[in-house]
């Protein structure tokens, strides 16, 4: 019988201890998992700074469409039809041959607004009141007894 014992206690030991297997299953599932967190708070840590990249694409894009509207009208103010424009309706200028006529309305079609007077009354002088009068009212909401 106790050759039959250190049999078992071999048994249990090996059935105990890990295979070589075991071990480099573990270290594998191990790296894996480590590898998947890291590239999930990649993702994460991406997702604002793509955000920020399209809001900066967006701002681009206006930027260049109010460039080009610049352009443009930086085009026309630099032609002669512009010139001609301003001449004719902030210059009050006329060709040769042309007359200018500007029209004035009659003396009395145009009526002022009227302004309105608000009468200001003179404020009387009070009499300054003492600290502890004050209080009085603030606490008792009444004038002092005496």
């Amino acid at each position: 019988m106790a050759e039959n014992q250190p049999k078992k206690t071999t048994r249990k030991r090996r059935s105990q201890q890990l295979s070589g297997a075991q071990i480099i299953f573990a270290a594998i599932l191990a790296i894996g998992l480590i590898l998947a967190i890291n590239f999930s708070t990649r993702l994460a840590s991406s997702r604002p700074l793509r955000a920020y990249y399209e809001g900066v694409e967006e701002e681009i894009e206006q930027l260049q469409q109010e460039q080009a509207t610049l352009i443009a009208e930086r085009d026309f103010v630099q032609s002669e039809a512009y010139v001609e424009q301003w001449a004719r309706a902030e210059g009050k200028m006329a060709r040769p041959g042309e007359q200018l006529v500007i029209p004035i309305a009659p003396p009395g079609s145009v009526q002022a607004t009227p302004i309105p007077i608000i009468p200001i009354e003179p404020s009387l002088p009070q009499e300054e009141e003492e600290n502890w009068t004050l209080w009085w009212k603030l606490f008792f909401d009444s004038d002092p007894p005496f």
